[in-house]
């Protein structure tokens, strides 16, 4: 008996009867032999953190763009820390903490240069706009490896393309927004319980925003410190989920209040303040111009020093077909970094320095 079917007969044994285990996975979009050490599951993680785009999220901004400290986030952290909390409670409820793993550490993988600022803007000027969640599949599914694409199991693609909330409900009321598999819930609300947590405390650590303007029922019902929050929301999910049976993931009540007046209070304080709005200007004039510059330089994109970030089969399949010049242009700066963007952005609209000789 190989390892991987020790290893699957293990999780027949001992995760919850509602998780998803390997040896059921309803497979892949192209089908492959099955690894003998790793599940299929295990091998997506695998595939996701040795690929191109996962390497490029350390230098894409969570929430402050080009930020001068070594500590405030970026979107790697990001994903790193939803995948810890995510982790955390799949292995609470005995569900499959390698699914989850994999749906945590690929979720973001389509984000664009200076965060959701860098969303909008580029979603202003693509045709049929543009949502990060959609992009972390087209990312897994096309541009990866030169067009091949990770062919990830369709549980991992299904989790990272349900995770997105905006504003919306943390729980998705109609059954077909949640993901299908119980690790997939779990990776959507991890990522809310992140990010509401970890952005507050890089807003008081910029000084956009003081203690004493934290709203007094966040505090109240989640706790003063950062590690609080995130411990009573992480507990809170598993004790009612459990409640249920795990009939769906989920927060209490009052917890889950809690989180939208925090999330609220993010929004209009630290996401759309007027500081943020300066700087969204600046991206967007960045993300913009460079999008109009390179959809008439399509072939710039042909580079070798460009090749990274986009996949080889597409660049070439989209320069045959003149109408999917939109698609290779949004491809391309969707996979820039902050640091990439800005410095190309430089190259083709400031002066530059010259000596003579």
């Amino acid at each position: 008996m190989s390892i991987r079917k020790t290893l699957e007969d293990i999780e027949k044994k001992v995760l919850h009867p509602k998780a998803c285990l390997s040896s059921q996975s309803r497979g892949r979009l192209r089908p492959e032999p099955e690894d003998d050490v790793r599940t299929c599951f295990q091998r997506d993680r695998d595939r996701i953190i040795h690929s191109k785009a996962f390497r490029r999220l350390k230098h894409k901004t969570q929430v402050f763009l080009a930020p001068q400290g070594d500590h405030y986030r970026t979107r790697l952290t990001h994903v790193l820390e939803v995948s810890q909390i995510a982790r955390t409670i799949a292995r609470a409820l005995r569900l499959n903490e390698d699914l989850t793993e994999a749906i945590a550490l690929g979720h973001d993988l389509g984000h664009t240069p200076f965060g959701h600022a860098g969303e909008t803007a580029l979603r202003e000027v693509h045709p049929g706009g543009f949502d990060h969640y959609v992009q972390s599949l087209r990312v897994v599914d096309i541009l990866e490896k030169d067009g091949k694409g990770l062919n990830l199991t369709m549980e991992v693609r299904d989790g990272i393309v349900k995770h997105s909330k905006g504003k919306g409900k943390i729980v998705p009321e109609s059954q077909k927004d949640r993901a299908i598999t119980l690790e997939g819930q779990v990776v959507r609300i991890a990522d809310i319980i992140a990010y509401v947590n970890h952005d507050l405390d890089d807003a008081l650590r910029a000084g956009v925003i003081k203690r004493s303007d934290i709203p007094s029922q966040v505090v109240r019902v989640l706790g003063e410190s950062y590690s609080k929050r995130i411990d009573t929301a992480v507990k809170d999910v598993i004790k009612t989920s459990l409640r249920d049976d795990l009939s769906q993931i989920k927060m209490g009540d009052a917890v889950s209040e809690a989180v939208y007046i925090l999330r609220d209070f993010l929004f209009e304080r630290v996401y759309e303040s007027d500081v943020m709005a300066r700087e969204f200007r600046k991206t967007k004039k960045i993300i913009q111009e460079l999008y109009s510059y390179y959809l008439d330089h399509p072939e710039e994109i042909l580079k070798k020093d460009h090749r990274a970030l986009v996949a080889k089969g597409t660049v070439e399949e989209s320069l045959r077909q003149s109408s999917n010049y939109h698609q290779l242009v949004c491809d391309f700066i969707a996979g820039m970094t902050d640091r990439f963007a800005l410095s190309t952005y430089e190259r083709l609209f400031l002066p530059q320095g010259w000596t003579v000789f």
